[in-house]
């Protein structure tokens, strides 16, 4: 699947720190510790309804990672997802009497767009699931093969599900009781009350064929995957066991990554499947999270439609830690076009305070869990000191919008 285009990515003096990220299977901040290659697997959307700010926070939190990494001299092997075949594409179709093929290639033409104009360092490998059937299946077969999958008794729907049991560290990436498990497994797209299963919260790899709804025919028998396998196979095909960082938002903590774990660790007989799992928080709009089912969306496209700069969009999303649920207000938008004149003002000013010490202070921040807040009050300050009364550097000015590019994304 065709990704989008990247941009440069300016060489900042100084010297770079060690990132240190939230592990939720710990509980721990704790150093990434990549090699010369970093390798981060992040899952994408589901293409029915893109690019939310819930979407756009999430990315930005982890093309921070992108750019720590090579602020640190690491090379970067990113793998980002679309979910181009899911229940609720085809039930979003259905209901806007769409075809579901051109409303995720829609969709996810958009992505593209907004991610695009966000200046979102582009992944990799962006893949489809539906281009990847065959990549999916063989996975399927290995893990009936060995024993963690198994066929529910069904002559009509002989559907494939995931025997959770099988690695006996089922729970371990989440962190999730058993009660918690599986009151969110029903929410989430799991299917607890299918007749046949071992477990209520096994999961489903391979949905047999039902009249009215796309399937592929395979050696499985004619059908389509389910979601978890698809991030598992791709992760494993592409960066191996043991890569440096899964991402997504929070509710991707279970079950989505602790099945697409699962899976990989049951197939590989190794462990973990990832150094770190990292989540990032939900956006909020009027009490509620920022959600598709709920209605209450707030598009990235519709904003640069309404001409708001996308810097401006960067500046109010990293004004709340990545990892904090947060609400979503106009105010937000506000202030951060305040905040991006006024360093725009400070940039073009032939002359300021030095910036060394000013990079250093947005690197530590950023590489402490990427603590956003932190980093942009580091620059707040300079800018401010610099429109006040100038400086004796003639090139901090351009030392600081190097680092401000570079480490933050965002253009001055």
């Amino acid at each position: 699947m065709q990704t989008w285009s990247s941009v440069a990515v300016p060489r900042v003096p100084g010297t770079s720190r060690p990132l240190r990220l939230h592990d939720t299977a710990t509980g721990q901040i704790r150093p990434t510790a990549p090699g010369r290659l970093a390798k981060m697997y992040v899952c994408g959307i589901t293409p029915y309804d893109a690019t939310h700010l819930g979407h756009a926070a999430t990315y930005l939190a982890f093309d921070l990672v992108h750019r720590m990494w090579l602020d640190a001299g690491h090379d970067v092997h990113y793998v980002q997802n679309v979910t181009d075949i899911d229940d609720p594409l085809l039930e979003r179709a259905e209901r806007d009497s769409d075809d579901w093929v051109v409303l995720a290639l829609r969709e996810t033409a958009l992505f593209r767009e907004d991610m695009e104009a966000l200046r979102v360092l582009p992944p990799h490998d962006f893949v489809g699931a539906v281009e990847s059937i065959p990549e999916i299946v063989e996975m399927i077969e290995k893990l009936l093969a060995n024993g963690a999958a198994y066929r529910v008794d069904d002559p009509e729907y002989p559907d494939v599900y995931f025997d959770r049991s099988y690695t006996g560290r089922f729970g371990y990436e989440s962190g999730y009781d058993e009660d918690t498990m599986r009151a969110l497994f029903g929410q989430r797209g799991g299917d607890p009350d299918r007749p046949g299963k071992r477990d209520p919260l096994d999961a489903l790899l391979w949905r047999a064929a039902r009249e009215g709804e796309p399937s592929w025919e395979t050696s499985l028998g004619p059908g389509r995957p389910g979601w978890h396998v698809e991030c598992s196979a791709f992760a494993l095909n592409r960066l191996g066991m043991g890569f440096d960082v899964q991402g997504g938002g929070s509710d991707l903590a279970f079950p989505h990554h602790e099945f697409s774990a699962a899976h990989a660790e049951a197939l590989a007989g190794e462990y973990p499947f990832a150094r770190h799992y990292v989540h990032a928080g939900m956006i909020g709009l009027d009490g509620a999270k920022m959600s598709k089912s709920k209605g209450n969306l707030v598009f990235v496209s519709r904003l640069r439609a309404d001409g708001v700069d996308p810097s401006a969009i960067r500046l109010a999303l990293f004004s709340g830690h990545y990892r904090a649920d947060r609400p979503w207000k106009s105010e937000l938008l506000e202030r951060a076009e305040a905040r991006l004149a006024r360093w725009r003002e400070a940039v073009s000013i032939p002359s300021g305070p030095e910036a060394e010490s000013t990079i250093e202070r947005l690197r530590d921040h950023l590489a402490d869990d990427l603590d956003t807040p932190k980093a942009l009050a580091a620059v707040d300050a300079w800018a401010d000191e610099a429109v006040r009364h100038g400086g004796p550097s003639e090139s901090a000015p351009a030392l600081v919008r190097s680092a401000v590019d570079s480490l933050l994304g965002v253009v001055l």
